[in-house]
């Protein structure tokens, strides 16, 4: 005991004298000795396992005592997934804000892998749920006003996606937007868009006057530049103890990613930083939770205070992280007038009392640890946990055709994975559908029927992190070596990190007797590091053949996350082959968290 408060007195004075990431690098049991709750509960991170990056997060009590989150989604689509939960362990995907090609269209145009959309807020504001976000085109020069299409979808309803409103669209030369409101000494009630400029044009922190309902906003003012860290971005502001407390990430996304803090009287500054800052980080640590950052603070019902952030798994080394940027949760100890205080983050954490777990959640898709067994006859829609690369052409996809009940039959489109240019698709789409790797160890499996007819036809299992990123084995029809066309294993991959050349065979010689127009493939983590490829004959599981192991380096990168799933293409053929895909399944085996 004593040691403890010895250990809790030194992390005081070296929070003052140097901050907590000095603390947090030398001591960090004297400093989750010093900030951790006194009434807990156990729980695991990340609570959003998979792509789930830059979380924000309200709990509503009007809303059945439930806590609701978005996360940024990129090119994928749907978009801007909404989880819920009723005790901060159990998280439920109830549907995605951008769910239907008519509220913002543009997404379909988007070039570069790390477009798309960018970091959104959710708020909730006299019984109107909003997000706020920005379209990103990363493929033009920062100082490009028109880089930055910034945009706000509204619902009464967060379980129904047709509630879910068109973008409105504002003119904020920037990204990154927090909503807040504001009753000023006039008695008027104000709305504030606070977001980040470019950080190679003019870094800081701008804040504007905004009309929702015009989708206008007033002269950009500069509130925070920040503590000197790299692209201060993420904002988000909050109204405590007189104080507006203006929360920020610095250091960019990757190793040196930090949460810092500032706060003022005056919700236009200026603003001064929390001697403490960064108040949470985990650079120039050994912990498996790296490049930490972006995080959003709320309450629960006790009014105990939380934080989520990003993080990756991947360790100080950087190199295995396939499901690149999660979500975890860290308890905050905010007393009245003073700085919030963040318990460093870990794989199993000590938080406040979460009360009885409860799973009663309604919504459409799954927890977000659920495993997957597909039957495609019992659907009329695909699940909402299903995920494309843009927007799908719907037509390519069709569930339980009369020639092939129980299956989703897929078109091939013209375009591969890798597309046009390993970042642009065109309006000619690419088929392919997959669902987020949840999981550190898992096996991934779907039946396959598919007669090609004309040279390059292929489908295949892939894990797919963006068009330049990419991990696939398929069928691919290819001249033998007897100069007939025929049905061959092939594997490829593209990323910045050189992997593996391609690797094609012929069908092995054992598989003679057996359908070879249906088979089974499969993705497998094998350990944390390396996926295995394979296929073989439907029911015959001994006959299963490893084509390719891999390292899971090669997808380990950017902003995402790897998706697994299934695709169909005529690699710029003339084909027209239609694939039968069923037995859907993914199944978990098991999670490194530290």
């Amino acid at each position: 005991m004593m040691g403890v408060k010895l250990a809790s007195i030194l992390t005081a004075i070296l929070i003052i004298l140097h901050g907590l990431t000095s603390v947090a690098a030398v001591f960090p049991e004297a400093v989750e000795a010093a900030t951790s709750p006194r009434s807990n509960t156990t729980y695991y991170n990340p609570i959003l396992p998979g792509f789930h990056p830059d979380p924000s997060c309200i709990f509503l009590r009007e809303w059945d005592n439930t806590f609701f989150c978005a996360s940024s989604s990129f090119n994928a689509f749907p978009g801007i997934p909404l989880h819920a939960s009723k005790d901060l362990r159990n998280w439920k995907l109830i549907g995605h804000a951008l769910n239907r090609n008519e509220q913002l269209p543009r997404l379909a145009e988007t070039n570069r892998s790390t477009s798309g959309i960018w970091a959104a807020t959710l708020r909730y504001h006299k019984g109107t749920f909003y997000v706020i976000t920005t379209l990103v085109d990363d493929d033009r020069p920062p100082n490009d006003a028109s880089r930055w299409d910034n945009i706000i979808f509204k619902s009464k309803d967060p379980y129904t996606l047709s509630a879910w409103s068109i973008a409105t669209h504002f003119s904020f030369e920037g990204y990154d937007p927090d909503l807040f409101w504001d009753v000023g000494a006039d008695g008027k009630e104000k709305t504030y868009v606070t977001g980040a400029h470019a950080w190679q044009v003019d870094p800081g922190i701008w804040q504007a006057e905004a009309d929702l309902e015009k989708g206008t906003v007033g002269e950009l003012k500069l509130v925070w530049k920040g503590t000197g860290g790299t692209a201060p971005e993420g904002p988000h502001i909050y109204k405590k103890d007189g104080w507006y407390y203006l929360l920020a990430a610095e250091g960019g996304t990757g190793l040196e990613h930090m949460v810092t803090i500032s706060r003022s009287k005056n919700i236009i500054g200026p603003f001064e930083q929390n001697p403490a800052n960064p108040v949470l980080t985990n650079t120039n640590t050994t912990s498996y939770f790296q490049t930490i950052g972006h995080s959003d603070l709320f309450q629960d019902r006790a009014g105990n205070w939380w934080a989520v952030a990003l993080s990756t798994r991947g360790g100080p080394e950087y190199l295995h992280f396939p499901m690149v940027r999660e979500t975890v949760l860290t308890p905050v100890t905010w007393k009245q007038g003073e700085w919030p205080v963040f318990s460093p983050i870990r794989g199993e954490m000590s938080g406040w009392d979460m009360g009885k777990e409860d799973r009663g959640i309604k919504g459409v898709g799954p927890f977000v640890d659920d495993a997957d067994d597909i039957d495609f006859a019992k659907l009329t829609r695909l699940p909402e946990h299903f995920t494309h690369w843009r927007y799908p052409i719907p037509s390519s996809y069709t569930l339980s055709p009369p020639s092939h009940p129980g299956t989703l039959r897929l078109t091939p489109s013209v375009l591969n994975l890798t597309a046009l240019t390993g970042n642009y698709a065109g309006p000619a789409g690419q088929t392919f559908v997959g669902r987020r790797q949840s999981h550190t160890l898992f096996t991934y499996t779907v039946d396959l029927e598919f007669s090609g007819t004309v040279a390059e036809e292929e489908v295949g299992v892939s894990a797919f992190l963006t068009q330049n990123h990419h991990i696939d084995v398929g069928v691919v029809m290819l001249t033998g070596a007897d100069g007939a066309l025929q049905p061959h294993l092939r594997y490829r991959a593209i990323s910045y990190i050189p992997l593996p050349e391609p690797i094609v065979v012929p069908f092995p010689v054992e598989w003679k007797g057996y359908d070879t127009g249906k088979l089974a493939l499969e993705i497998r983590a094998v350990n944390a590091s390396h996926y295995a490829f394979s296929a073989g004959p439907t029911g015959a599981r001994s006959l299963r053949r490893t084509i390719a192991t891999v390292s899971n380096e090669g997808v380990s990168w950017g902003f995402t996350g790897v998706l697994l799933g299934v695709y169909s293409t005529t690699n710029g053929g003339a084909g027209s082959a239609p694939a039968y895909i069923s037995k859907w399944k993914y199944v978990p085996e098991g999670q490194f968290r530290d």
